[in-house]
């Protein structure tokens, strides 16, 4: 008899072609490339500002939440690195110079409808933006360094300094997944939620691609 397969495994399974849309894949590529310019990524950078301002608002609101608790690490907070990064990359001034793209504007919507009315949905959102910001980050940030000339400065948001193993923490939280009290109809809905996180991040990447190309032209 075949092995049942765990939530988390499951989970990746369903997320993975998610993961490597085009729009997603072509802007992230770009980056690290050359095809996308230092402005480009300043723009990314922007829009990660209101969706993790969003995401720690919710795990400080569901801090003492039974089940969420135990997903939630200070070693994950991204705020005030992202800060960091716009008061390098745009200016001191930075906090009045920028604004979310409407895709942005309805994720964050989401995100904190979910913190407010739904824990498993939140979880859904916190599980895609941090594991896949833990999986892929550092890389990223490297390629950055070399593309941009950066140091440490402006690339931030991809640095998980507090984490000195991300291998064995991905593998506690994927355990703290497979552990969560939830029946088979509410791991469905988690999945589902993941796989709307992922349509966001597509959709956000493809509206920076569009914004470039209407500079280009």
């Amino acid at each position: 008899m075949a092995a049942v397969a765990s939530f988390s495994a499951a989970l990746r399974e369903r997320s993975s072609a998610a993961n490597t849309s085009s729009p997603l894949t072509d802007f992230l590529v770009g980056l690290v490339t050359g095809a996308c310019t230092r402005e480009d990524y300043i723009s990314h950078v922007i829009q990660q500002w209101f969706i993790y301002e969003a995401l720690e608002a919710g795990a400080d609101s569901l801090r003492d939440h039974p089940v969420v608790a135990v997903f939630l690490s200070e070693k994950l907070t991204r705020l005030p690195a992202i800060a960091a990064d716009l008061e390098f990359l745009v200016g001191p001034d930075w906090r009045e110079r920028v604004a979310p793209l409407p895709t942005t504007q309805a994720y964050v919507s989401r995100i904190r409808h979910h913190a407010a009315r739904w824990p498993g949905g939140f979880v859904a959102h916190h599980y895609t933006r941090y594991l896949g910001d833990l999986s892929g980050g550092p890389s990223i940030g490297r390629l950055l360094q070399r593309r941009f000339g950066f140091e440490t400065n402006g690339i931030g948001l991809y640095l998980f300094a507090d984490i000195a193993d991300p291998t064995a923490f991905k593998r506690v939280y994927r355990e703290q997944l497979d552990a969560a009290p939830w029946d088979d109809d509410e791991k469905t809905r988690v999945i589902d939620e993941v796989l709307v996180a992922y349509r966001f991040t597509t959709e956000l990447c493809a509206d920076l691609v569009r914004a470039k190309a209407s500079q280009v032209a």
